[in-house]
């Protein structure tokens, strides 16, 4: 593999795409070395996948110019997949190391014809040559590697005849995965490939990426996966269209953030600093030319006339550089995000926090839940696990009054905060200050400062519909409402859906700060880990024994 990698290539210089009229990357230049394992990072809509894309050559930019050279062949799981459901598992991974049986094929046709006579010396250079080639693709331990790989994602139970139709849409994903990892391509790149895979599948997984030799370029909004996997962070930005890399891993790229809003935060203090200081000078030169005329000590004629001259230049200079100042000011780094909870309801209030903020008595919503009582009192924290089609989701919308249910009773106290899991299915034609705005008093103009010091848009994103702009900018936009707004139960299904990953690290270190009671649903397994509360795991709708929420 070491001379392989010497000639091996990626890079992209100034690669500009857009769809339709809508810029996703525009001039981006960007080198991953060979053997270097990168994590593509950013919120939904950014471009992440289109940078993979054009890496894979599966599509090409509208300028610039995208280098792509791997002897060992190169790798690519798209998100959206292509197969044909009439086919075979057997027939996926022959597709899969088509180029491995394309070389078997040429092995056994050189093989044959050297058995009709005596080889010439260039029939056995070319034997030879095809046998190393071979061997540096792993060739001889391809169907090793195969069975591996669908032990490892848990598709062991699949037998090769089984018709890709029958196989559920984690099963299709998970065996693509695998006959990608099959081929051993020198270059890998994976677009999410944690999705659908459990717990064990995702160990196996990062242990075999992190002993492939070769370079890796993974898609992914799984933290632990970017913590345990990755050597190169490339952080993809939506707003400016751009591409940044980061040494050292995911631990390399939070202290490079967290040094960059250090940094931040000093220059606007600096600038507040000259822009006191010029104000002073421009007083208090003002302050002195003012005084000339009153000041005998100052002489006359020619002498008090070139003081006052000296005194009015320094005034405008002073008042030059102030203007120049105040036309280009250094803003302050966003503000922390904050959840804030009503004191009264906050355990430690005073008397009026006795009673449930919200509670659940005999609720059924058909057969996805049943639920004989839930309380949820003031500064409680609740993880609601389970596996998929349990009634979390149903749960927490019935919670948060979001759906009524067919039987029992809901009461809630105070105000709630809701961040559901689905976007709107049509979204609005509002602009996004507007909507931001929506059930406040005034104007939307009066509420621009408020959203933009959280540090969640640009100036030139407020008048944009909302219908207009990327899934991870809405959902950004839903944190904004709730990050505003004062609310004594935060219920919150899969906060950490279609955002960057930096972006929920200031989500979890706000809900860490927040004082009032939260239900939270949640998949990811770095959020999962860090959370501080009490758990609820359902199945089939009802809680299972042991959680303090009780079923009938």
């Amino acid at each position: 593999m070491t001379s392989q990698r010497s000639r091996a290539q990626l890079a992209l210089n100034d690669v500009s795409k857009t769809y339709g009229d809508r810029p996703v990357l525009e001039q981006v230049s960007l080198t991953v070395r060979p053997g270097e394992k990168a994590g593509v990072i950013g919120e939904n809509g950014s471009g992440k996948s289109t940078l993979l894309r054009l890496m894979a050559g599966a599509e090409a930019p509208d300028s610039g110019e995208v280098t792509v050279g791997f002897p060992g062949g190169t790798g690519h799981l798209a998100q959206t997949l292509t197969l044909d459901l009439h086919r075979t598992v057997q027939d996926a991974v022959d597709t899969a190391l088509a180029g491995l049986r394309d070389l078997e094929q040429l092995i056994r046709a050189a093989e044959e014809s050297m058995s009709r006579g005596n080889p010439t010396e260039a029939q056995l250079g070319a034997y030879g040559d095809l046998l190393t080639t071979y061997e540096e693709r792993g060739g001889y331990q391809a169907d090793a590697r195969t069975d591996a790989a669908l032990h490892g994602l848990g598709l062991g139970h699949l037998t090769r005849d089984r018709a890709l139709g029958t196989l559920s849409g984690g099963e299709q994903s998970r065996l693509a995965l695998a006959c990608v990892l099959a081929a051993a391509p020198e270059l890998l790149l994976l677009d999410e490939p944690t999705n659908h895979l459990d717990a064990a599948a995702v160990g196996w997984l990062e242990d075999h990426l992190r002993a492939h030799r070769g370079t890796l370029v993974a898609v992914t909004h799984d933290r632990a996966f970017l913590e345990r996997t990755t050597t190169v962070i490339i952080e993809v930005d939506r707003d400016l269209r751009s591409v940044s890399r980061y040494g050292d891993g995911w631990d390399g790229y939070r202290t490079a953030k967290t040094a960059a809003l250090r940094r931040r935060a000093q220059e606007h203090q600096e600038w507040l600093a000259e822009v006191d200081r010029a104000e002073e000078l421009v007083s208090a030169s003002g302050r002195r030319l003012a005084g000339t005329g009153k000041d005998p000590m100052q002489g006359f004629g020619k002498h008090r006339r070139s003081h006052e001259a000296k005194l009015s230049g320094q005034v405008r200079a002073a008042r030059a550089r102030l203007e120049e100042l105040r036309r280009s000011p250094v803003p302050a780094p966003p503000r922390p995000l904050s959840f804030t909870a009503d004191q009264a309801l906050a355990p430690g209030g005073g008397s009026s926090t006795e009673g449930a903020v919200a509670e659940l008595d005999s609720v059924l919503v058909g057969t996805r839940l049943d639920m004989a009582s839930l309380c949820v009192e003031p500064g409680r924290r609740l993880l609601v696990t389970g596996p998929n089609g349990a009634g979390k989701t149903t749960l927490l919308r019935v919670l948060a009054g979001d759906l009524a249910p067919d039987a029992g009773t809901v009461r809630r106290r105070g105000r709630i905060g809701y961040l559901p899991q689905e976007l709107p299915v049509r979204p609005t034609r509002r602009s996004l200050l507007a909507t931001f705005a929506a059930g406040r008093p005034g104007i939307p103009d009066a509420y621009e400062d408020d959203l933009l010091a959280l540090g969640l848009f640009r100036p030139d994103d407020l008048a944009v519909p909302v219908a207009d702009l990327s899934v991870g900018q809405q959902r950004r936009l839903a944190l904004a409402r709730l990050v505003t707004r004062p609310a004594d139960l935060l219920i919150l299904d899969e906060p950490t859906n279609h955002l960057a990953p930096g972006l929920v690290e200031e989500v979890e270190a706000a809900l860490d700060r927040y004082a009032g009671a939260v239900v939270v649903v949640s998949h990811d397994r770095s959020f999962r880990g860090r959370f501080t509360g009490e758990r609820l795991e359902l199945r089939a709708g009802r809680a299972v024994a042991g959680s303090r929420a009780r079923s009938r």
